[in-house]
């Protein structure tokens, strides 16, 4: 009986010892991941509704959806000052970035989107083309770039296609931070 006590006395205490071991690591790594950014973007798939209710959830006073591609010249052109925009306002703003690439291009949507050093969360197209056109404005005709900008009350105050530049970028955050008359 006290060879049996004592293995299972031995067996707690290994038990004891493994699951403190997991909480530490789990511990640091948790705390790794609050404080670390990716390496590179995110890439998730979505259909279009998803990243409107997202845009949507007042997580921030202005939200920007900007819908763009790899291989759109245009989107790449006005790439830098959107990100320039955004940054000016954080955190009141933030940017939701929906690739119009296709599925099997997520790896050269990460490589464009480390090159400008955008580490974020990043959308990705999927479903069928008409229903994603539709979803995201009904007066969208599908050209690249597409550009949303949401208040904190989820109401949408601008859209545009097509590329802007960085006045366009700012007046229109800059409207959706007022109140919802002064625009």
């Amino acid at each position: 009986m006290r060879i049996g006590t004592l293995v299972l006395m031995r067996n707690v205490f290994l038990l004891l010892i493994t699951l403190a071991l997991i909480a530490s690591c789990s511990a640091d790594s948790a705390k790794r991941s609050a404080t670390a950014l990716p390496d590179s973007a995110v890439v998730i798939p979505a259909e279009a509704d998803v990243v409107l209710a997202r845009a949507k959830d007042g997580a921030a006073a202005v939200t920007v959806v900007n819908v763009w591609a790899t291989w759109c010249g245009p989107c790449r052109e006005e790439f830098p000052a959107l990100l320039a925009a955004i940054q000016r306002h954080q955190p009141q703003a933030r940017l939701l970035l929906y690739s119009a690439d296709f599925d099997d291009q997520a790896s050269a949507v990460r490589a464009f989107l480390a090159e400008r050093g955008v580490r974020d969360t990043v959308y990705l197209k999927t479903g069928d083309e008409q229903r994603f056109i539709e979803t995201i404005h009904p007066t969208w005709s599908g050209a690249l770039p597409a550009t949303l900008v949401f208040d904190r009350a989820g109401q949408l105050r601008e859209f545009w296609e097509g590329e802007a530049d960085s006045a366009r970028f700012e007046r229109a955050i800059q409207a959706a931070l007022e109140p919802h008359g002064g625009s």
